[in-house]
């Protein structure tokens, strides 16, 4: 009986909980090249991400939970990136934007640059490309939100 009762708290709640995750990520963007160009145009009127639920208006990294890496990402940033992501709060979500940022692009083969941020953090989605176009960067946004959508809310809170 108490796994019922459980149950029929648990799925609606969790529903309710990640319904609202999806449709507020408050973003932060480490950019170090071109892709902050087509994060920007995405950012616009044209594309206008607010109705997917990606709001630009945090205030601090204590307050966003998704994490757009834009650009190569060298060794020298590494610990600072590291240090953006452990200051954000639980759930957090990681975007790995553009070729640079996926797997080093041009650079990948340089002494001081990391073939792929996925190495220094949890990467949620791959948005590919040189720099990707705004509707792919929708696209990812949209796949997050889907992996958001099933994730289990009782990890992050306390139901009981």
């Amino acid at each position: 009986m108490g796994d019922i009762l459980e149950n029929a708290i648990d799925k609606p709640l969790g529903y309710v909980i990640n319904w609202s995750r999806l449709w507020s990520l408050f973003p932060v963007h480490i950019t170090t090249g071109c892709c902050s160009v087509e994060f920007g145009a995405t950012s616009g009127p044209r594309y206008d991400t607010e109705r997917f639920g990606v709001l630009n208006a945090a205030g601090s990294l204590r307050q966003s939970d998704l994490l757009i890496v834009e650009g190569t990402v060298t060794r020298k940033m590494a610990p600072r990136l590291r240090l953006v992501y452990d200051q954000m709060p639980e759930p957090k979500y990681v975007v790995a934007m553009g070729a640079c940022s996926i797997t080093g692009g041009l650079y990948f083969d340089s002494y001081n640059v990391l073939p792929g941020v996925d190495g220094l953090l949890p990467v949620d989605v791959y948005v590919p490309g040189c720099p990707p176009r705004p509707e792919t960067l929708i696209q990812g946004v949209m796949l997050l939100q889907e992996k958001i959508k099933i994730s289990k809310a009782r990890k992050y809170v306390n139901i009981r």
